[in-house]
């Protein structure tokens, strides 16, 4: 339900929603946790979740702010793969992060630094 809720709100049934949910569960690999309550979840499960959340509209633009700023390393990784195979699978779908994290910018195909509010150079 959690997944499913952005299209709840635009007016479609759980019902309909339901199948698209599941299958981005299963790709963020949370397709074995499909019953548990946020509670129940690690960090690093919620932060899948709210991947898959966001791609339930198919959007093309997914904000990623700090994603993996609460997950250990090995996590963080992870979500971070993720992230770069929604950004290659669609190429007209674009993953825009904002991250201290100079390992997560590394994985990004360009890289832009902000510095005292100015553009500090991108690459």
């Amino acid at each position: 339900e959690n997944v499913a809720l952005p299209r709840l709100l635009d007016s479609q049934s759980l019902r309909a929603s339901k199948p698209r949910a599941i299958e981005l569960l299963e790709r963020v690999g949370l397709g074995g946790r499909t019953d548990h309550r946020p509670s129940e979840l690690s960090g690093g499960q919620m932060q899948r979740v709210a991947i898959a959340r966001s791609l339930m509209m198919d959007p093309k633009i997914l904000l990623a702010d700090e994603p993996t700023g609460n997950l250990d390393s090995k996590t963080g990784a992870d979500v971070l793969e993720l992230l770069a195979e929604v950004a290659h699978d669609d190429p007209d779908r674009l993953v825009l992060m904002v991250t201290h994290d100079a390992n997560a910018a590394a994985v990004c195909d360009r890289v832009v630094t902000v510095r005292d509010g100015k553009i500090d150079g991108g690459h």
